[in-house]
């Protein structure tokens, strides 16, 4: 069952609710399920989120960087994207992609919630970078993501080990509004719910502001 979609779903259902199913995991299980390394040694999975490397302990889910990269570090800073984090770690698995991809609509329950899907990231998007495309390009190739042709700025970026998403964006003009587009490797229906997309997009336009 869909949990009812609201704007800051993922952390109006507590941290403390989602902290608890962490600590109480068999961390090796989730290792083997999710395909995401686990150091039985220092406790910690090694994992990857918007093309940086973090170390995430467990039970107690400290979240270092990894790398020697400057940057925006989404997974040290921000509550959604550790909370992404534990819930591919609760419930993911390592599922390979096709190499086809998805709009929002295209996932399953996608269409009900596309509305606030395309207001909330779509919308946010085009409108945060739309009359300036050359900074989004920017913080992309900063960010280490792979350029496409598509639209008049495109790159694919991972979101977590596996798991890709296509940012598209069509510039604005005196005469046309700036649009955008957000295409997901199909194995994300695997892993995630129509929300945890959401929280996909908030997070990584929030790593390309920041950068």
């Amino acid at each position: 069952m869909i949990p009812e979609y609201a704007k800051n779903n993922k952390e109006d259902i507590p941290f403390a609710q989602y902290m608890e199913q962490y600590r109480q995991m068999d961390p090796m299980a989730a290792s083997m399920r999710t395909g995401i390394p686990y150091d039985e040694e220092s406790k910690c999975f090694r994992m990857r989120m918007l093309h940086r490397t973090y170390t995430v302990s467990w039970p107690e889910l400290a979240v270092s960087c990894a790398d020697d990269r400057k940057g925006y570090a989404v997974m040290e800073k921000e509550v959604p994207a550790k909370i992404l984090a534990m819930r591919f770690l609760l419930r993911g698995v390592q599922a390979d992609s096709t190499g086809k991809f998805l709009t929002y609509r295209e996932v399953p329950s996608g269409e009900v919630y596309f509305r606030q899907f395309s207001g909330r990231c779509l919308a946010r998007l085009a409108y945060g970078f739309g009359f300036q495309p050359q900074k989004l390009a920017d913080a992309f190739t900063k960010m280490g993501a792979k350029k496409l042709d598509l639209g008049d700025v495109s790159y694919e970026a991972e979101i977590l080990n596996g798991y890709y998403v296509r940012f598209i964006l069509w510039a604005g003009d005196d005469e046309f509004p700036p649009s955008a587009q957000m295409l997901f490797s199909d194995n994300f229906p695997v892993s995630f719910e129509p929300e945890d997309l959401a929280v996909v997009g908030d997070i990584s336009i929030n790593t390309l502001k920041k950068l």
